[in-house]
């Protein structure tokens, strides 16, 4: 503590000193102290102006800094989240989707996609009014794996950056809600009508946030990380046989 105090007073020390060698170079060549005092007052007047000034850039630069951290914090989460669930959990209710074959064509992420063909899918995704009809099996199929990897998803809730996040908290309730109704239900054999179309627009909700999470987090990688990103093209949940091998 004390060696930094002490670098601090020799870092101010010079800087005082390098004001005043300055000072006397200038009165060294103009010879007019008047003028000096004159310009010194000057801008001694200024010098709240520039502290307000480079207080506002340094506060700007360090929320910036934060709030990158905490991204990067949050996309090692997402990441594991789909790595966990999120993969499997799109290819299960893909084929939920009456229009399946329209969808996968739109979200076959490739190697040389670009930021015009992220926003072309997430713009399909925005303006189409998807259409599920999930049969008994695939209720099923949605319940076993839900109530298995509800304790994971339960822990992604304790992490606090995910309440900077408030999309990716939006999906999470939405796949609680889900697991719920599919657990309170012991058969979809004989399921109404309208209960049916009740757990059809329960998918359909978390279809809707997953797929667009799933692209943003795509999108993510090929930026910052293409090594994953790599990784991720091959595992394409929208893949009829995905394959991590490279040919």
């Amino acid at each position: 503590m004390n060696g930094l105090f002490l670098k601090k007073h020799i870092v101010l020390a010079a800087l005082a000193g390098a004001s005043l060698a300055l000072y006397l170079i200038d009165y060294s060549v103009l010879g007019n102290s008047r003028d000096i005092a004159s310009s010194f007052l000057g801008n001694l007047a200024f010098l709240p102006l520039y502290v307000i000034f480079i207080t506002l850039i340094v506060e700007q630069i360090v929320r910036e800094r934060e709030r990158q951290a905490v991204m990067r914090k949050l996309n090692m989460v997402i990441g594991v989240f789909f790595s966990e669930v999120g993969n499997r959990l799109l290819r299960e209710l893909s084929t939920c989707v009456a229009t399946c074959g329209e969808l996968k064509g739109h979200l076959l992420v490739g190697g040389d996609w670009k930021n015009d063909e992220f926003a072309k899918a997430l713009d399909y995704l925005g303006r189409t009014d998807i259409k599920v009809s999930c049969d008994a099996g695939g209720k099923n199929r949605l319940k076993e794996f839900l109530i298995e990897k509800r304790t994971f998803l339960a822990g992604l809730l304790e992490n606090q950056n995910l309440l900077e996040h408030e999309q990716f908290t939006d999906l999470l309730w939405a796949v609680f809600h889900l697991v719920e109704e599919l657990e309170a239900r012991s058969s979809f054999d004989t399921m109404s009508p309208s209960d049916t179309e009740h757990i059809n627009g329960d998918i359909k909700r978390v279809f809707g946030h997953l797929s667009r999470e799933w692209v943003l987090y795509m999108q993510h990688l090929k930026v910052d990380y293409p090594y994953l990103f790599s990784l991720a093209v091959r595992l394409n949940p929208m893949l009829d046989t995905p394959d991590p091998l490279v040919y």
